[in-house]
């Protein structure tokens, strides 16, 4: 069975709708979990000789890109000294 890209989407969210409110939240609820420890276990194996602490290279590589390199800096101090 195939169909086109539009037509997939519009099956999944029909799949999607059918779920309780609680389902899609409790799966909502999983991905993120599973997004969060991707992203730290990336973290962990990789260290890259950066001085930069856990904390510091988890905001960068989620948030780096959202703020002005100041504001980048300026928050980079802080989770530096908590």
């Amino acid at each position: 069975m195939s169909g086109s890209g539009e037509d997939i989407e519009r099956r999944f969210r029909e799949m999607m709708m059918r779920q309780t409110p609680a389902a899609r939240l409790v799966m909502a609820c999983r991905m993120f979990s599973t997004g969060k420890a991707l992203v730290r276990a990336g973290l962990s194996q990789s260290h890259d000789g950066e001085t930069l602490n856990f904390r510091q290279r988890l905001f960068l590589r989620l948030y780096g890109r959202d703020f002005s390199p100041s504001e980048r800096d300026r928050i980079l101090t802080y989770l530096g000294t908590v």
